[in-house]
């Protein structure tokens, strides 16, 4: 009898343990947090020396000022505070840029409503993507200045932003569509300018999770 007892009052135990057990597994999951990167926390390596000498802290957007295809002026200012993506891309590209400006849409569709998120779509060949040429592209991926600005601006500051700023490859074609180069890469910018994501503008999964890591800045605490 008193061996049946000792197991009655273990199993009572174990059964009182059960809620307690859940209480804390469901309180260090809800702890747990969705970390994103923080490049060039350390600065930025320049072993070709197209960029000026910076230091070892970390790196930020540096300032700009470009037009956007309302001929309105854009740049750094209209960061901060806001979560942007940013791509590099010309009208006139005919190879991945399509691809890159379809899925942008969809980064477009989804932060329509959100205030705290923008995109700029930066031109790497402005002398032919004038504001014109800008709001004709903008129209047809249904882009609202503002929300989704698509960028023209002096060439050799462009191509200094885009290498040294969001340090990404880019050539100039001298106005051949085929002898552009540049990265196929959405940048994911935080509200302070700092680098927290490279993903694949060719990627339909690339970008989704773009969204996601978007979505944890803007709502997170990150």
């Amino acid at each position: 009898m008193r061996g049946i007892r000792l197991l009655q009052g273990m199993v009572l135990v174990c059964i009182l343990l059960v809620p307690v057990l859940i209480f804390m597994f469901l309180r260090g999951f809800g702890d747990n947090t969705y970390d994103i990167p923080i490049f060039f926390e350390k600065g930025v390596e320049n072993p070709f020396l197209e960029c000026p000498i910076g230091d070892t802290t970390q790196h930020y957007i540096p300032d700009f000022t470009f037009t956007n295809q309302e001929s309105q002026k854009i740049g750094k200012a209209e960061m901060m505070g806001k979560v942007t993506v940013v791509d590099f891309f010309f009208t006139s590209c005919p190879s991945i840029c399509p691809v890159m400006s379809s899925e942008m849409e969809r980064v477009n569709d989804m932060f329509r409503d959100e205030p705290k998120l923008q995109i700029l779509s930066i031109s790497i060949d402005p002398t032919y993507d004038t504001p014109e040429i800008l709001q004709s592209y903008a129209d047809k991926h249904k882009a609202k200045a503002g929300k989704w600005d698509f960028l023209t601006g002096d060439k050799t500051e462009i191509y200094q932003l885009a290498k040294c700023g969001f340090i990404l490859p880019t050539l100039d074609g001298m106005g051949v569509p085929d002898d552009f180069a540049h990265s196929d890469k959405f940048v994911l910018i935080d509200e302070l300018g700092r680098i927290r994501g490279y993903y694949s503008g060719t990627n339909r999964e690339d970008v989704d999770l773009l969204m996601l890591e978007a979505k944890v800045l803007l709502y997170g605490n990150q």
